[in-house]
């Protein structure tokens, strides 16, 4: 029981040193299995030549059923191990046909089956297509029968084809459901090949895109960076620079003209409450915390905090209206820098402010009461630029409009999508 235990481990390892899914590998192990198998065959046809010694013919019948057997043997290990596909090769298969036919003549019982199942097989690992296949099982079945004639009418002269026929039907049975099994093997085997290299080919192609995808994340976070880097700069950069210049301004004429310099603190203080604010919002993007906010508490929270222990009216119509986080953030600047703006060049005390949904597209708009100034003499500074490049960035549109002592009005039209 040991023995048997440690030869089939044996057996098992050396199965195990051949993939499966490599195509190379399993046809050699096959055919080294034919060939082995092959042999054993030919040596139990040779014993039993030698058993019934006399009864064949002596030693004509054992010397021709030897050379048979090395003419065989030579021409399946040529096939198998040295020659490649080639004329040389189809002069082989005619060595294996004349061989099998020997064998069918001087052998008896199941051997010769074995053999031109052996050889058959070994064909058909060399060929991807039925049809040769086919017609190669049945030059093989007719030769097959041919050798049983002839092994009929030596022993017996007045046998018939039908004779032979019956006996040997279920040779020819067996060699039918031997060729459709091994077509359906084959078959279900290169399509378990072809399923296996694309299966390779997507994990490869997921191993790739899984890369880009590091690499676009990588490059978009960056870019995220920068942007909000500029964005500090570009707006509570500028939002400083006026706070600074404002009370400047209220420092040299607080003396002479009092209620002006008040309404400049005020505008310098609103722009640095707006600035601290803007600080906060680019903290927590850049830490990933994002403030948990409808757009329309935002926009109600610039406008608390513009009018909070200020003399500033802001009445407001504000629709709830979902969009991306990018454009919300764009609004919510937008209107601190519209407010900022009536304040600082405008001395405006009240405003309107109006965002709502038509159709498709959002409507900003911001207008105050301050001095206005003719639209061919407005001068577009910084934050008015910014916000027209944000706009056009975002599919959307900027319109100023103003009159000398009538006010100025800020309108956007933005696309709600994308």
């Amino acid at each position: 029981m040991k023995k048997e235990k440690k030869s089939g481990g044996h057996f098992l390892r050396i199965l195990g040193k051949y993939d499966i899914r490599n195509e190379q590998q399993l046809a050699y192990f096959g055919k080294w299995l034919i060939f082995i198998i092959l042999v054993l065959v030919e040596a139990f046809i040779v014993l039993e030549c030698i058993g019934n010694f006399q009864e064949l013919g002596g030693w004509r019948t054992f010397l021709a059923v030897l050379i048979i057997e090395v003419v065989l043997t030579t021409a399946e290990a040529l096939k198998f191990f040295v020659v490649p596909q080639g004329k040389i090769r189809q002069a082989i298969y005619v060595m294996d046909a004349i061989a099998a036919f020997g064998i069918t003549f001087v052998a008896s019982g199941a051997y010769p089956l074995v053999i031109y199942v052996l050889v058959l097989t070994s064909f058909y690992f060399d060929t991807e297509h039925v049809r040769p296949a086919a017609i190669i099982l049945i030059c093989a079945s007719l030769l097959y029968v041919a050798g049983h004639m002839v092994q009929s009418y030596v022993i017996s002269d007045s046998a018939t084809l039908i004779d032979v026929l019956t006996r040997t039907f279920s040779s020819l049975v067996a060699l039918v459901v031997h060729f459709l099994i091994v077509q359906v093997a084959f078959s279900f085997y290169r399509q378990f090949l072809r399923l296996d290299k694309t299966l390779k080919e997507l994990d490869e192609s997921k191993k790739e895109l899984e890369k880009a995808y590091a690499v676009v994340a990588e490059v978009t976070a960056l870019e995220e960076r920068q942007r909000i880097a500029k964005e500090i700069h570009d707006t509570a950069g500028h939002s400083l620079t006026t706070v600074i210049m404002q009370t400047e301004m209220a420092k040299r004429i607080v003396e002479e003209n009092p209620a002006e310099a008040k309404q400049k603190i005020i505008a310098a203080n609103l722009q640095a409450k707006h600035a601290l604010e803007e600080l906060r919002d680019s903290v927590h993007l850049l830490s990933g915390n994002t403030a948990n906010k409808t757009l329309k508490t935002a926009l109600e929270d610039i406008i608390h905090e513009s009018t909070d222990g200020t003399e500033i009216n802001i009445r407001s119509s504000i629709e709830d209206v979902a969009v991306s986080s990018a454009k919300a953030r764009f609004l919510c600047n937008s209107l601190k820098e519209g407010i900022s703006n009536g304040l600082r060049h405008g001395n405006a005390t009240a405003f309107w402010f109006e965002l709502k949904q038509e159709d498709a597209k959002l409507r900003f708009l911001l207008s105050d009461n301050g001095k206005g100034v003719p639209v061919s003499a407005l001068k577009i500074g910084f934050g008015l630029s910014s916000m027209q490049s944000r706009a056009k960035t975002l599919g959307g549109e900027v319109y100023f409009r103003s009159e000398e002592e009538d006010g100025f009005e800020l309108e956007m039209i933005l696309p709600v999508e994308g």
